[in-house]
């Protein structure tokens, strides 16, 4: 007999997770509707050429390739947003710019699992592509925001950096020739510590000073004000420059829209993947620290350039849904209360009077109740026990045409001489 098991870093998703999945997804997507964003969907499987062109240091060892049935060289997408650049290469003309969308898929990457994180995981992406200008990168910010805000996370911070002042700095060091490295040992900060980070970077440059400068120079100031911040950075960097006037752009936007709060000006931030060129962006829970990021992306505007050699500028940011669901489950959030399956149950409780049950059943559903059927003819204390196993809250016991009887299975508060509509009125108000 074959033995039941998955492959290491896969799950399967039980009920009682895939209806939670499901609640936060329709969450985000109606916020995502509401900024006038679009749906589209890209193949599971791209060439492995297309996706390698420029997915940058780990991920290149991390990605699933192999050749297919006709000896080509394909693998499954690491993330959506490699795969929405030869979109719009190859959709350009059908477009209308700037193109707004958002993409909630599974990607896969071959990494070591740990907690909230696996190697087949959704997530959730949206983008503009077409302009390159502050009000886009604010725009991603707000649905950020907004996004979090709709799964109803309080203590969050939105991490934010410019690619461009921390490439700045490492020319006025004389060491941009190894910038690629360096923002990839940089991206890893957090997890090994500065100490480890500077050994890295010596390893790199060959230099304990520019090592220890460029460590300086990505480590806050506990307490200094964001447009201090903004200043000493562009002060150390070289002086202003397009990045720094845009940081400070967006960061005098975020005060006006009353978002600074959540908002910390972070060198530190680099994201480690090569095609981030500008504004960059993390998302922390503070009651959570160690679960990492949940929402991050930036701004990418030479990553079309691969597939096109049409100017499609773009930013986004892309939210990991497995990790996002681990850590709302272990905050307590309401999604994780008791998901039912259906809001009644008709119990089976008389063979010959299953085509009235299907009637009503089908009745209920036209008006917006969802309806579970009992399909099995075990006894009544059975059916209660399925009820309750399934979160099932009302119970409709279908005697004749019109002797229906509604019990709320919590309560035992029984219903009765009510007609169809009366009774998915009755239930739709939770009694």
């Amino acid at each position: 007999m074959i033995q039941s098991k998955v492959l290491k870093g896969f799950r399967d998703s039980l009920p009682s997770q895939e209806i939670v999945k499901k609640q936060i997804i329709s969450l985000l997507e109606r916020t995502f509707s509401s900024y006038g964003f679009v749906p589209i969907d890209t193949p599971v499987l791209e060439y492995t050429e297309v996706l390698l062109g420029k997915g940058g240091g780990e991920t290149d060892k991390q990605i699933f390739h192999f050749a297919d049935n006709g000896g080509r060289d394909v693998a499954l997408r690491f993330d959506l947003t490699v795969p929405f650049a030869r979109f719009m290469a190859q959709h350009y003309n059908e477009l209308t710019l700037p193109f707004k969308r958002y993409h909630i898929n599974k990607v896969w990457r071959g990494e070591n699992p740990q907690k909230g994180r696996y190697r087949e995981f959704y997530q959730c992406d949206f983008d503009i592509v077409g302009v390159d200008n502050g009000d886009s990168d604010i725009e991603i910010l707000m649905m950020m925001y907004s996004s979090l805000q709709a799964l109803q996370l309080k203590n969050v911070s939105i991490h934010i950096n410019h690619r461009g002042l921390l490439n700045s700095f490492l020319s006025h060091l004389q060491v941009s020739v190894h910038s690629v490295e360096i923002l990839r040992t940089i991206d890893k900060l957090r997890k090994i510590g500065e100490r480890e980070t500077i050994n890295l970077l010596i390893e790199i440059i060959k230099d304990e000073q520019k090592a220890k400068k460029i460590v300086e120079f990505i480590t806050p100031i506990e307490g200094e004000e964001p447009f201090t911040t903004i200043k000493r950075l562009t002060e150390v960097s070289g002086g202003e420059s397009e990045s720094s006037s845009r940081l400070l752009e967006i960061y005098s936007a975020l005060v006006d829209l009353n978002m600074t709060s959540v908002i910390v000006i972070d060198p530190s931030i680099t994201r480690g993947l090569d095609y981030y060129t500008g504004i960059v962006y993390e998302t922390f829970l503070n009651d959570l620290p160690a679960i990492g990021s949940i929402c991050s992306g930036g701004r990418y505007n030479d990553l079309a350039s691969l597939y096109t050699k049409e100017k499609l500028p773009g930013v986004g940011s892309s939210i990991g849904l497995d990790r996002l669901m681990s850590a709302l489950e272990e905050l307590g959030s309401p999604l994780f209360e008791k998901n039912s399956s259906a809001d009644v149950i008709i119990f089976n409780t008389d063979k010959q009077s299953k085509k009235l049950y299907l009637d009503v059943a089908q009745e209920l559903r036209s008006y917006g109740v969802r309806v579970d059927l009992y399909v099995s003819d075990k006894k009544i204390n059975q059916q209660f026990k399925y009820a309750e196993q399934n979160n099932i809250p009302y119970g409709l016991f279908v005697k004749e045409e019109e002797n229906l009887l509604l019990r709320n299975l919590s309560t035992r508060l029984d219903h009765s001489e009510l007609n169809r509509k009366e009774i998915a009125k009755l239930i739709k108000e939770g009694l």
